[in-house]
Parts: C-alpha cells; sequence; structure tokens
C-alpha cells in the first residue's frame, strides 16, 4: 500500500502500531465476544432459534454499522486535531458526534419495531421471523449505548489511551455471559427466557460497559482539560456538520460492506434454516478474525491521522506500511487456524446430541475454507479504507466500496449460488470475488491521494 520507507521509520512505526493496536484488537474482541456468547448460547437452546438470532442480528448490525459511521468519523478528526495540539477541536467533534449518534438512534427505533413485517418481506420462514422480532423488540433499545460507546472508543483511541476501552469492554463481555446463562436457560434461580433473555442480557452488557467509559473519559486526570461533557447540551453547529460530512460516507461504506454480509444470511435463508444457522456460525468465526483487522485498520486512521495533522508525510507512508505487514502477518496465522482445525471451531457453537449437529459441522467446514480465501483481501480492504480516513477521504472509497461489494460480490454471489447451482458455497465465493475488488480500488485509490499529497504538503 505505501510506497518504500526508511527501514527505522517504518521499524518506529510498527512498534508504535502495536502498542496502540493491541488494546484496540483486544477490545473488538472482547466487544465481539458479546454476539459470540450469544451465537453459542442460543445455538445450544436450540437451531430454529439460532437462525432467528442470526437473522435479527445479521439485520441489527446493517443499523448498527451505518450510525457507526459518524462515530468513526470522530477518530480521524480527533486525531488530526491531536496532532496540530487543539484540545478545543477535539471537544467539539466528540460532543457533536455524540449528538448525531443519538439522533440516528432514535430515528431508527420504528424500523426496529416491526421487524417481522421486514422480514416476511423479503422472504424468510415466518416462525423464524415471529422469532426473529421476539429478540428484536427487546435487543433495538441497546442501540442507543452501544453506537455511544462507539463514539468514546474513536475518542479515547485516538488520543492514544485505549486501555481503558480494553478492560470496560472485556468486564462487559464476562457479564454478558454470566447473564446469558442465566436468563437463556433459567439457571441461578432467574426465568428460562430463551432468545428473549439473549436480548436483555446484550442490553444490559452495553448500558455497564457505556457507563464505565463515561466515567473515565470525565474523571480521568489526564482527559480533565477536554472537558468533555461541559454544557455538552449546547448545540455546535459547525463541527456538527463536519461530523456528518464526514461521517455519512464512512456510514454509507460500512452499510455496503456488512449489507453485503446480510444479504448473504438472507440468501441463505432461501436455501433452507440449517444452512441458515451454519452460515451464522463461520460468520461469526470469520467475524472474530476480522476483529484483529480492524483493530489495526483503527490503528491506521489514528496514526495516519495524526501525521497529517502535523502535515508528516513520511509518516503517513511508514503508518501505512507498518499497518500494512502487520495486517498480513496476521492473516496468515488466520489462515493456518482455519485449515488446520475447522470442526472444532464449528463445534463451540453446537450441542454435539443435536441431529443436526453433524451436517452443520460438515457443510461449515466447506464454508471455512472459503473463508480461508478472504482472510487477505478482506484485511487489506479494511487497511486501506482506515488509511484514507485517516487521510480524511471519505466519499471516492464509498464509491469504490458500493461498486466492489455491490455491483460485483453481489450480482457474483447470486450467480454462483442460484444459477450456477454451487449453493451456499456459492454464494460464499461471491463474498471473496467482491472484497477482492475492493481491496484493489481502494489501494488505487489510496496511491491517488499519496500524489496530491507529495505536491500539497
Amino acid at each position: 500500500m505505501s510506497n518504500s520507507v526508511p527501514i527505522s521509520g517504518l521499524g518506529k512505526h510498527i512498534r508504535a502500531s502495536l502498542v496502540l493496536g493491541l488494546p484496540l484488537i483486544g477490545s473488538n474482541l472482547a466487544q465481539m465476544a458479546v454476539n459470540l456468547t450469544d451465537t453459542i448460547m442460543v445455538g445450544w437452546y436450540g437451531i430454529d432459534e439460532l437462525a432467528a438470532v442470526t437473522l435479527a442480528t445479521s439485520i441489527y448490525f446493517v443499523f448498527f454499522i451505518v450510525g457507526s459511521g459518524f462515530a468513526m468519523a470522530v477518530m480521524p478528526m480527533v486525531a488530526s486535531a491531536e496532532g496540530a495540539n487543539d484540545k478545543k477541536q477535539v471537544r467539539r467533534v466528540v460532543r457533536m458526534g455524540l449528538w448525531i449518534s443519538v439522533l440516528y438512534c432514535a430515528a431508527l427505533m420504528p424500523i426496529l419495531w416491526n421487524f417481522e413485517s421486514l422480514m416476511l418481506m423479503i422472504g424468510q420462514e415466518p416462525k423464524i421471523a415471529a422469532l426473529a422480532q421476539d429478540y428484536m423488540r427487546i435487543a433495538q433499545w441497546g442501540v442507543f449505548p452501544a453506537i455511544l460507546i462507539m463514539v468514546l472508543k474513536s475518542y479515547l483511541s485516538a488520543v492514544e489511551l485505549p486501555g481503558w476501552v480494553l478492560w470496560a469492554t472485556i468486564t462487559g463481555a464476562v457479564a454478558n455471559a454470566l447473564l446469558n446463562y442465566a436468563l437463556i436457560f433459567g439457571n441461578w434461580g432467574a426465568p428460562e427466557l430463551g432468545i428473549r433473555g439473549a436480548a436483555i442480557a446484550s442490553i444490559l452488557t452495553q448500558l455497564v460497559t457505556f457507563l464505565v467509559l463515561v466515567t473515565y473519559a470525565n474523571f480521568k486526570p489526564q482527559l480533565k482539560d477536554y472537558t468533555l461533557f461541559l454544557r455538552i447540551w449546547r448545540p455546535d453547529w459547525p463541527a456538527f456538520r463536519e461530523v456528518a460530512r464526514l461521517g455519512w460516507p464512512i456510514g454509507a461504506t460500512m452499510l455496503a460492506e456488512v449489507g453485503l454480509f446480510s444479504a448473504t444470511a438472507i440468501m441463505m435463508g432461501w436455501i433452507g434454516t440449517r444452512e441458515l444457522a451454519t452460515h451464522g456460525i463461520v460468520i461469526q468465526i470469520s467475524a472474530m478474525s476480522f476483529m484483529f483487522y480492524l483493530g489495526l485498520a483503527n490503528v491506521a486512521t489514528i496514526r495516519v491521522g495524526r501525521a497529517l495533522g502535523q502535515k508528516d508525510l513520511g509518516g503517513i507512508h511508514s503508518a501505512a506500511a507498518a499497518v500494512t505487514m502487520l495486517q498480513l502477518g496476521t492473516a496468515t496465522c488466520v489462515i493456518l487456524v482455519f485449515v488446520l482445525f475447522p470442526q472444532q471451531l464449528i463445534g463451540f457453537f453446537l450441542d454435539r446430541e443435536n441431529e443436526n449437529a453433524a451436517a452443520i459441522i460438515a457443510y461449515g467446514s466447506g464454508l471455512m475454507m472459503i473463508a480461508v480465501l478472504f482472510q487477505i483481501v478482506d484485511g487489506l480492504q479494511a487497511i486501506a479504507l482506515s488509511v484514507l480516513r485517516g487521510l480524511k477521504d471519505t466519499r471516492v472509497p464509498m464509491l469504490c466500496a458500493v461498486f466492489s461489494y455491490w455491483m460485483v460480490g453481489m450480482p457474483s454471489s447470486y450467480m454462483l449460488g442460484f444459477l450456477f447451482g454451487f449453493g451456499g458455497y456459492g454464494i460464499w465465493g461471491g463474498l471473496v470475488i467482491g472484497l477482492a475488488m475492493a481491496a484493489l480500488t481502494l489501494i488505487w485509490r489510496y496511491r491517488i491521494m499519496l500524489r496530491r499529497l507529495q505536491i500539497q504538503l
């Protein structure tokens, strides 16, 4: 992704990227563990319930990720302001990021409340659609703290204080596992609530994590100068517009990618309940690996954003190259795990006594081999997107993403899955094609931006 850089500069950036990246990767994994725990425990509870939660969380995540675009916009803006030592601008950006997030969540609620009707319109089985709505009408209330957590996480990461984000998220993940165990199955004297219990556990987890981060951001001595929550009710329309301008293309880009994965869940649902449940398991496993790439991508945004604020072209080169090297090494390790232990990974999500378990493990092992193919391209496109966000370039990358995922990836999935008769394996093959195209177009855009910066800086 980068032109040649001095070895010393590259080594320094690799070390700095690891120091910042490891807590971010850990917090991403801990956050993902909330959804992972839901999937595992609901899978133990029943296959129909697993299919319903897979469907609900796939669509919920689409809406969540669009709103997260505004939170993600906070990260490069704060990083650039930090690079220029402008604490007032940091405060303005974060406050308006919180404002926009609350407004977005409020607008989302009526859509999520009528989830069953939406699922029936797109051809899902009535029984699964009804179960999915039972889950969603509770889980939807967690979208407020969930997206506000993303804003605070972007802020704390950009000022390079990600450690508490990690510990707060780990605490939330542990609490979620305990609450799931109690409320899904009726353990420890709690009522047996099934998937409703999983939804309640997720909400409580998000609330606890949010309150911990608010407390830390407000009382940490090192953050006192930012006075983040002082008169937070006062609007700052210029900063509001700036966050919105940068954030909506990020949200649209993330929607294009996550929407592609959610659309594959819908297509798997057309094939059958067992295939949809299997898809949900392998997607969760792949999403866990993506948390490594996402943590490194966040590092890229922060390091590149700071270098941009300091007008350091060499720093931009080195930051991009360092994170790319780390991503390629991580992807290699993930591929080895996927190839060597597919059945064991899938087995974690199932009750082995269930009559469908053997078929799901066999089918899922094939999907895992296809997931191997997109580890490198998925990571590369995530890094390229984040480097461009650090450069505050979001609109053209959005167009690249929409083209790659929906004009290339989606038709490929449908054609391979249904027209050519490869079923679920063909649907997943289309994912590989779309992600590869995204990686190519975004790296092309990055090189164009470098040439422009060489003239401007």
